[in-house]
């Protein structure tokens, strides 16, 4: 039912989606899931052709990906971490017969962005630096990562086609490179769009 309103464009609350995710996910959705008003816009934007690979860099529980995929004719695949988020998000793509989304238990390091053709970032290394907002106790705040991760993926943005697409959310844009151009801001400037 709720990926059905998704994809008829009828308003799904965020409450309500997440009721889709255990309580203990369901607790840090505020902070960490992508809102489903967010994930359409970004979607529908990246999602520019039918079949567009879309990667989510850092896409924990698979929000973006499954709302994305259920609103537009994109391909989405959302690499994250932690297997046991991979996992929920595997659930749930296969209990609502969700075809047009994958979910990669990888770290980004070790991702291409030459397989894909437009990328959704929602601030997914912030965690490294700020001890406030950790997912678990799995993985430990590393300020090295931040950066790390951030210039790997500037790096791979940097060597993407002209005519790439790029959505940042909640971004210090550390890890858009220079050869990208603000299209468009929404959300008071917390919602980025990008076009190489």
């Amino acid at each position: 039912m709720i990926f059905n309103d998704i994809k008829l464009n009828i308003d799904v609350k965020d409450s309500t989606f997440n009721e889709l995710y255990p309580v203990h996910i369901k607790e840090l959705a505020g902070q960490h899931w992508t809102p489903v008003a967010i994930a359409k816009m970004a979607a529908e934007y990246l999602a520019e052709k039918p079949n567009s690979k879309i990667l989510d860099i850092g896409a924990g529980v698979g929000k973006f990906c499954l709302v994305g995929a259920a609103y537009t004719k994109g391909m989405f695949f959302g690499v994250e971490q932690r297997a046991s988020l991979t996992k929920i998000s595997k659930k749930i793509a296969e209990k609502h017969k969700i075809t047009n989304v994958e979910f990669i238990h990888s770290n980004i390091n070790e991702i291409s962005f030459s397989d894909y053709d437009a990328f959704y970032f929602f601030n997914s290394f912030y965690e490294n630096i700020d001890t406030l907002s950790l997912i678990d106790n799995t993985i430990l705040p590393d300020k090295d990562l931040y950066f790390a991760y951030s210039d790997y993926v500037k790096e791979q943005l940097d060597k993407t086609p002209a005519g790439t697409r790029l959505v940042t959310y909640w971004s210090k844009w550390d890890e858009v490179p220079g050869s990208f151009n603000l299209i468009a801001t929404d959300c008071n400037g917390l919602l980025n769009f990008w076009e190489k």
